[in-house]
């Protein structure tokens, strides 16, 4: 049989579908397009009318195999010019795929648009408003915007519909034409049509979203959603919106999503709708996905609004069903933020899902279970969360750790407990853990009593000892328990033990040695020694670890072994890394000091300020990392380093690659910040003892006096020297918080420039895991004129806040008011909210 060839250049669409499929490699077919283009081309140069219709339509299939067709766009504005249907809808269908609202040939497509729009033949005008609707541009919704709101109110439903959705296109594009279709859009929610309904719903759901205003405005018409939920609920069997036997339930869907928005915070709206959400909750069905769709909304709306408890009970037991479900979709979708008292009796199916197979399911129940925390299961639910953090996946090791230690301090039964549960943590996920949660427990040991200081570094150094190699690839742990060998040494080879402490936890009276007897001083220079030849010592690690041996020579009483330390410390002094070499050279100047000069130097680091506040709150329930990031709002001065940070400083320079690590000699406080100096003034001394700034001063200035061009302070500011907050800095600018949820807060610091214009600076941070996706838009009134620089970034890590910069000029000095849309996703959940922010002025 002859194989069918057809001539090249000449297809019918039919015949170029039909020759793509015969090609057997790629390159054939790529043979065959290019042969095609080249066809296409010529005959839209000779402008052969009777086979443009044709050639837009090979194009349109060329262009969805993935191959250029750019140069089809005339010809596609030409065939929605001609007064054939069947040219129009090919034409608007090309200038819908080959164009987009960036394009400059669509400001020829607005005429050609507004003409069809007025068009007596209702499918031309639905043509024209589906291609607006899929590519306004912002010039052209501002354009064609009075006729779109003139065929909403048009007497065809089919237009209605069509010019609902278009609408929607255009309030996006350009928020200032909302109020044009408020009173439109009240109007459709009186239809009986189903479709022009739904689109009436779509659209003034997005109009309460992207306005306070409206959204007020808008609660008046809850009773009208009522009625149309229940004529949705109640009636009966109707074929033409029927799927699985429940009807419509994509306008009940968006029905309880726009009811959602109106009744959040609003009791009269609320009680409203109790009794309807009750009666969707109770009579649909939920064997198949169409009802659970349904109930799932059902759930989220009556857990969003001011409902009744009754209610909120109904909703958690629905919820308590998907989690038993089979499907892992509906098991997934269990993860609505719920009241945690009706939710405990959910506790084991939830924690049985941390084990499930699907990595879904347990990432949604992670978040459950840390939802569930409470004073009376901490116990228990940290136990749950700490075995799921030994086997969970790499990436979320560091985000789990993070929350688990910030759960840990907000219900801790006891400061025992809390350092157990810690050091489990960097036990497990050491190598994951970010410095946050070593920074957390440094700050737990350093302000605990004397017996528990004891009881923390006799534990970490017992693990790291008999664990062997485990233990010292874990850096987190390796960082805690060389900070606190250095700290705590001397209780270390002591045995000072919890027997007598009143805060023991009753759950296990040890003191952390395991029956053995302390450690001798030899036994814990051999583990330093062990830790700097392994290959498992980080750069980090090594500056921990030269700085505590020089702690301990203070500490330790057996001179052998403060020779042995010394001349560990002397071998560094030409090591390849500079800071750990610089820290050798200026460490070993200590031992030309008296010992009392030295002690001075090498003393214990004095407890933080921010250590204490946050040391005062922890068992409170409340949580820590918002309300350290609230008081950014008080109008005093505030350390210009975050509390985080403090302890990388105390060691060394911060690992973030853009922290400057370099050191200048005569800088004492980056030098010796870390062993207790107070910065670049000098702190005062016992009367009758050296001046440790004059020793200093000797040893690297040729003898000069630093002190003659110091201002003496007194001890108590040594910590506002040692962190920058000294008498001499410059005022930070007032922190206002305006959003704070889910875990992603944004603050304002606005500085007056010129006496009238602001200048902000806008932060957004996370206290744990990341956010991802963050859009940052701002509104303000016509007087205001708004600049927006780009953000530094649309990623936002835990430790690693973004920045973007706003200028407002205020020529009349009118009271701000900002209008904040925000929208982010946090793990598989995607969040967007509009704000309305008065804080300053």
């Amino acid at each position: 049989m002859e194989k069918y060839i057809p001539r090249i250049g000449v297809f019918r669409l039919k015949d170029l579908i039909k020759s793509i499929r015969a090609c057997k490699t790629a390159a054939d077919e790529r043979a065959v397009i290019a042969r095609e283009s080249a066809a296409i081309r010529t005959a839209f140069k000779e402008e052969n009318l009777d086979s443009r219709h044709q050639n837009v339509a090979k194009l349109l299939y060329i262009h969805m195999l993935g191959y250029p067709a750019h140069f089809g766009q005339m010809e596609c504005l030409k065939l929605a010019a001609s007064p054939r249907f069947a040219d129009k809808r090919l034409g608007y269908l090309g200038i819908m795929l080959l164009l987009d609202e960036n394009q400059e040939v669509l400001t020829l497509v607005t005429n050609c648009l507004k003409n069809d729009m007025n068009n007596s033949n209702m499918f031309i005008v639905g043509l024209a408003l589906c291609t607006m609707g899929n590519i306004s541009s912002p010039e052209m919704a501002r354009d064609l915007s009075m006729e779109v709101e003139k065929l909403l109110g048009s007497s065809n439903s089919y237009i209605r519909k069509k010019a609902a959705l278009c609408a929607l296109r255009i309030i996006k594009k350009v928020p200032d034409l909302m109020e044009n279709y408020q009173t439109k859009v009240k109007g459709l929610l009186n239809e009986r049509n189903h479709a022009v309904l739904l689109t009436g719903v779509t659209l003034l759901t997005e109009m309460c979203m992207l306005s306070q205003e409206i959204l007020n405005d808008s609660k008046l018409l809850v009773p009208v959603l009522v009625r149309h939920l229940k004529n949705l609920v109640t009636a009966g069997y109707s074929p033409e919106h029927d799927v699985s036997g429940i009807t419509d339930p994509f306008l009940q869907v968006k029905i309880l999503r726009l009811m959602r928005l109106l009744g959040k915070g609003d009791a009269t709206a609320s009680d409203a709708m109790n009794d309807i959400l009750a009666q969707v909750a109770t009579n649909t069905e939920s064997s198949k996905n169409v009802g659970n769709a349904i109930l799932y909304e059902t759930v989220l709306t009556i857990m969003d609004i001011e409902s009744e408890s009754p209610l909120k009970v109904l909703g958690i037991n629905i919820l308590g069903k998907f989690l038993g479900n089979r499907d892992n979709n509906i098991r997934t979708s269990a993860s609505a933020a719920v009241d945690s008292t009706a939710l405990q009796r959910h506790r084991t199916t939830i924690l049985d899902c941390l084990r499930d197979p699907d990595i879904s399911i347990r990432r949604r129940a992670l978040d459950l279970s840390f939802y569930l925390i409470a004073p009376q299961n901490i116990r228990i639910l940290t136990r749950e969360l700490l075995s799921f953090l030994e086997v969970c996946e790499g990436e979320i090791k560091s985000s789990v750790a993070s929350r688990i230690c910030d759960v840990a301090g907000r219900y801790r039964p006891n400061k025992r407990w809390e350092v157990d549960t810690v050091i489990r943590v960097l036990r497990v996920a050491g190598s994951w853990v970010d410095q946050r949660v070593v920074n957390t427990f440094i700050k737990l040991v350093s302000t605990g009593p004397q017996p528990l200081q004891g009881y923390g570094v006799r534990k970490l150094y017992n693990i790291v000892k008999h664990e062997g190699e485990k233990a010292l690839s874990q850096e987190g742990m390796l960082q805690a328990t060389v900070w606190c060998i250095g700290e705590f040494g001397d209780l270390l080879v002591s045995g000072v033990s919890l027997s007598s402490d009143p805060v023991a936890d009753e759950e296990d009276g040890g003191d952390g040695s395991g029956g053995e007897s302390p450690p001798s001083e030899r036994e814990v220079f051999e583990l330093f020694s062990s830790i700097l030849r392994g290959p498992y010592a980080t750069t980090l690690v090594k500056w921990y670890s030269v700085t505590a041996l020089v702690k301990l020579t203070s500490r330790f009483k057996d001179d052998g072994i403060v020779t042995q330390i010394r001349s560990l410390v002397v071998r560094y002094r030409t090591n390849m890394d500079m800071e750990l070499q610089q820290r050798a050279v200026e460490y070993t100047q200590f031992w030309s000091l008296s010992m009392e000069q030295r002690l001075a130097l090498l003393e214990m680091v004095p407890v933080l300020e921010s250590a204490q506040r946050e040391e005062a709150r922890k068992g409170t329930g409340e949580d820590l990392s918002l309300s350290a990031a609230s008081q950014g709002n008080s109008s005093q001065p505030k350390s210009t380093k975050p509390a985080d940070d403090i302890f990388n400083d105390l060691f060394g320079p911060s690992t973030n690659k853009n922290t400057s690590t370099t050191v200048k000699k005569d800088d004492i406080s980056d030098l010796f910040g870390e062993i207790g100096l107070g910065g670049k003034t000098t702190p005062a001394t016992k009367k009758g003892q050296p001046n440790n700034m004059d020793l200093l001063g000797d040893l690297f200035n040729g003898g000069t006096n630093l002190s003659a061009t110091s201002n003496p302070v007194s001890n108590n500011n040594m910590l506002d020297d040692l962190f920058g907050n000294s008498s001499a800095s410059v005022q930070p600018a007032q922190k206002y918080t305006c959003y704070s949820k889910n875990n992603l807060l944004i603050t304002m610091s606005p500085i007056k420039i010129n006496g009238t214009d602001l200048q902000i600076t806008t932060t957004f941070s996370c206290s744990y895991g990341e956010i991802s996706g963050l859009q940052f838009q701002v509104a303000v009134p016509k007087s205001l004129k708004l600049t927006m620089d780009p953000p530094s970034g649309t990623h936002v890590k835990m430790g690693k806040p973004e920045t973007q910069m706003l200028k407002i000029e205020n020529p009349n000095n009118v009271p701000v008011r900002l209008r904040l849309k925000v929208g982010y996703i946090v793990g598989t959940n995607n969040f967007e909210e509009v704000v309305i922010f008065e804080g300053f002025n």
